[in-house]
């Protein structure tokens, strides 16, 4: 009866059946974490629950954030997870034979430079992602000394208001200072202004900043308009995205760029 009636049932109107997921596809969540299955279960079954339902994951992808051939600075990386996404693509990958409908194309070629101030995850993720090369190096070390070299793009999720508002500052104006012209900066930021899920957010955010072994601290947050404020002060364009859907929390994407080369636009 179930089955008749599934099988009569209207077809969903076209854009309902091609409206992105905010989350990963199974095929490219299953390749993205395979190489932490040979450290034991805790690695792996962190990295399937955070790239399986943290929805930035999808978002950088789906929306082109990341430029193929980009290099990229990873700051906060834990255990590698992005760089093994992004090293999981190329080209020939099963899951990029069925990517989804409406993303960008996939980025080939990324070159990642993750910063992780936990000595055990950046060991997790130099040994998962060995098999990477020059495409994944990791740094351990605190993102208010560490070198950040040269990048085209910075990514910075959920990482920020762990430090006071003077680093903050400080980080930010260094990680602008790193990017090359053109370059874009993807901040994941909560929006103190959100009342419950912002709430929601900082008592998940304890549990697992817990878990993982770091000590728990005060949190120096901010409003999503004082985060614009400080990124336009620094020179940025700013696109405010909301990157929390499928979740209860009050979680912001901000894609802050600089203003590419000059001439560069000119055609000639």
């Amino acid at each position: 009866m179930l089955m008749r009636a599934l099988k009569c049932a209207t077809p969903l109107p076209e854009p309902f059946r091609l409206m992105p997921s905010p989350f990963l596809p199974p095929e490219l969540l299953n390749q993205a974490a395979a190489p932490y299955r040979p450290l034991g279960p805790f690695p792996w079954h962190f990295a399937r629950g955070k790239l399986g339902g943290d929805p930035a994951f999808a978002g950088l992808l789906q929306r082109g954030l990341i430029p193929a051939n980009a290099r990229l600075l990873d700051i906060g990386c834990g255990q590698g997870l992005l760089a093994s996404l992004l090293g999981s693509l190329t080209g020939q990958s099963p899951a990029e034979r069925a990517w989804p409908i409406g993303w960008a194309a996939a980025p080939h070629g990324v070159q990642v430079h993750g910063i992780e101030l936990m000595p055990r995850d950046v060991e997790r993720a130099r040994t998962a992602l060995a098999h990477l090369g020059e495409r994944a190096r990791f740094t351990l070390g605190n993102m208010c000394t560490a070198d950040f070299g040269q990048a085209d793009v910075a990514v910075i999720l959920d990482v920020l208001h762990y430090v006071d508002y003077q680093a903050q500052e400080d980080v930010l104006r260094r990680v602008q200072a790193t990017l090359a012209p053109g370059g874009a900066l993807l901040l994941r930021v909560g929006d103190a202004s959100a009342g419950l899920p912002f709430r929601i957010s900082n008592w998940v955010d304890a549990a697992v900043t817990f878990v993982r072994g770091h000590r728990l601290s005060r949190l120096y947050c901010r409003t999503l308009d004082d985060w614009q404020t400080l990124l336009r002060a620094l020179g940025f364009a700013v696109e405010a995205i909301p990157m929390h859907q499928g979740t209860p929390f009050a979680n912001i994407l901000l894609v802050a760029r600089l203003a590419p080369p000059a001439g560069s636009g000119n055609g000639g």
